[in-house]
């Protein structure tokens, strides 16, 4: 697939105080308490209501009302239907509309089957990343999970202290599976994707589970929504020396671009737009060092044919 930069989108746009919502066919609840939140507090302050005034009326704390701006905890119908009398929301189309994106925020995503394969903090990006319409990843450890056979993430999965049991390990590679699904709807979201050269020569789960590794990239990389890049050691050091990052773009203008970055217990989300305008130049640096799609797709099947092979000599890296 050929290389598109995509547009980055303004952070300075003016709210509008119109009283919709968008809905996002794929959003789920993560995404559906974001835009609701959005709205809410672009209608607070376009009339210029303060935040203690908006959360006295809704007999709730101030970081209450924060966090339910910010899409992070979940809704009551009647505290948003406290909030937009006050708002002065009076159509009542209008505010049905509203209600039931609270109820629809509240409903629970397909993940939650999945409940005790994943930790709390990984359950924002489940959301996220299923409502997505451009996904963008640099990983320097492991092949990204979108991308990943079953048997390497069962390899992966094996390297975390906390996953003892088969079951365990069995249903993180389920729920694994289950979110690459989103790469074969009609609406799939973009993927790019740029793999360091250390995750395909790691070896993981024994030499045919590395070749089939390989083997899934290259497919992948002829899928029209995927890019996928190699960044080869020859480049020496890059913008992205830090570790594995993840960008998130969403079809909508209610939500901003988020940066997801992963640590061993814990992950970060960012949407600020210095931070994300900071990581959108990151992944811009990394594809442009990074090989050729063309030419990464040879250097895969060149990484292949010397994979699981005694005494065979790594090739020279591409120019």
């Amino acid at each position: 697939m050929t290389r598109a930069r995509p547009e980055r989108r303004s952070s300075d746009s003016r709210p509008d105080p119109a009283p919709h919502v968008l809905s996002l066919k794929h959003g789920g609840p993560t995404v559906q308490r974001i835009m609701l939140g959005t709205r809410l507090r672009r209608l607070r302050e376009s009339l210029g209501i303060t935040r203690e005034t908006a959360a006295s009326a809704i007999r709730a704390s101030d970081a209450k009302l924060c966090r339910m701006e910010l899409g992070r905890v979940g809704f009551k119908v009647r505290d948003v239907a406290d909030l937009l009398t006050l708002y002065g929301v009076d159509d009542p189309d209008v505010r049905e509309e509203l209600l039931d994106s609270v109820r629809q925020a509240n409903r629970p995503g397909w993940w939650r089957a999945y409940g005790d394969a994943f930790p709390s903090w990984f359950e924002q990006h489940l959301g996220l990343e299923e409502a997505a319409s451009l996904i963008r990843t640099y990983e320097v450890q492991f092949v990204p999970g979108l991308l990943q056979t079953p048997a390497y993430a069962e390899a992966v999965i094996r390297l975390g202290r906390t996953v003892t049991s088969q079951d365990a390990v069995r249903r993180r590679v389920e729920l694994r599976m289950t979110r690459q699904e989103l790469l074969s709807r009609p609406d799939a979201p973009r993927l790019w994707v740029v793999v360091d050269e250390a995750a395909l020569r790691r070896p993981l789960g024994g030499p045919e589970v590395m070749r089939a590794q390989l083997r899934r990239l290259v497919e992948a990389a002829a899928l029209p929504g995927v890019t996928v890049q190699v960044l080869p050691f020859h480049v020496g050091g890059h913008a992205a020396a830090g570790g594995p990052v993840t960008v998130l773009r969403f079809p909508v203008p209610d939500l901003p671009d988020v940066v997801y970055l992963e640590q061993l217990s814990s992950a970060l989300y960012l949407d600020k737009p210095e931070d994300v305008d900071h990581y959108l130049g990151v992944m811009d640096r990394l594809s442009v060092v990074a090989l050729p799609a063309a030419d990464s797709v040879d250097f895969l099947e060149r990484v292949l044919s010397e994979t699981g092979r005694p005494g065979r000599a790594r090739g020279r890296p591409l120019s």
